[in-house]
């Protein structure tokens, strides 16, 4: 039977191409000469630690445009509020999105399920798995989940017929 997965991912190789670029735009810039700003990155989260609020937010604005540009969706990036981190400094932490959780499947089976395509979707973990006997009905059902509003980009792969 015809299937395709609707999935949530991000280019890891990309995020990290997009940090290093970041850390050297901050080094670079004038603003950051002799302060002690720092962005960390443990491939699930990236830290960024400066002295005060100006200098997080210019760090949090560099690493955001350098995602967009390196085609990181700006929905997949999720900023935490600014925090103390002891010595003077404040912390901010980003996390990246990956996956579907389970309140937004069921908005997107529950979207699907309206439309009255003659589709069955079903979550698979951290992705849907939509099947139908129709090509045709499951181009339909790409073309309505793109023009849903999600809070996370979503990706259309493993189309078999």
């Amino acid at each position: 039977m015809p299937s395709f997965d609707i999935v949530s991912e991000i280019d890891i190789q990309e995020v990290d191409n997009a940090i290093n670029q970041a850390r050297k735009e901050i080094e670079a810039r004038y603003d950051f000469k002799g302060s002690k700003a720092e962005v960390l990155w443990d491939k699930k989260e990236v830290t960024l630690t400066a002295e005060d609020d100006y200098k997080v937010g210019a760090m949090a604005s560099i690493l955001q445009t350098k995602l967009h540009r390196r085609g990181i969706d700006i929905k997949a990036i999720k900023f935490e509020k600014i925090e103390e981190a002891g010595g003077r400094m404040l912390r901010q932490k980003v996390t990246l999105v990956q996956g579907i959780d389970r309140e937004v499947a069921k908005d997107i089976i529950k979207l699907i399920k309206d439309s009255k395509l003659k589709v069955q979707p079903q979550v698979a973990d951290d992705k849907l798995k939509v099947t139908s006997k129709s090509i045709d009905e499951l181009q339909e059902c790409i073309s309505l989940v793109r023009g849903g509003n999600f809070p996370l980009p979503l990706q259309f792969n493993n189309m078999r017929a």
